[in-house]
């Protein structure tokens, strides 16, 4: 079974920064792609970021020059640095991995706010 798990959220000011953190474990396959999505309330989740065993990336627009998604393969871990960072950035961040099947982590709670 495979284990995704978030850290890394809080609360911080507007213009601040934030590292997310997610490792995944107990995959018996490659894991290609991870990404991180948010859930704002009454939202639907959304891209945030997401990039591949080979580091193709993608970004959310909301993000692009604010956000930088980075890899580790060997050892399935993903980082989301996040800079100038706004109130519309707080959000439930859910990690995800993409094996043969979708793994998603619970969550870590990022709230912008003075």
């Amino acid at each position: 079974q495979v284990q995704v798990v978030e850290s890394g959220g809080g609360l911080v000011q507007p213009g601040g920064s934030l590292r997310l953190s997610c490792v995944a474990s107990g995959s018996m396959f490659s894991i290609y792609e991870m990404g991180w999505y948010r859930q704002a309330p009454g939202e639907q989740r959304e891209l945030v970021a997401s990039i591949t065993s080979s580091r193709k990336i993608n970004y959310g627009d909301s993000v692009k020059g604010r956000f930088t998604i980075s890899r580790d393969n060997g050892q399935n871990t993903v980082y989301l640095q996040m800079n100038s960072l706004k109130p519309e950035d707080s959000a439930v961040y859910y990690c995800k991995a993409g094996t043969v099947n979708e793994y998603w982590g619970q969550g870590t709670q990022v709230t912008v706010s003075s």
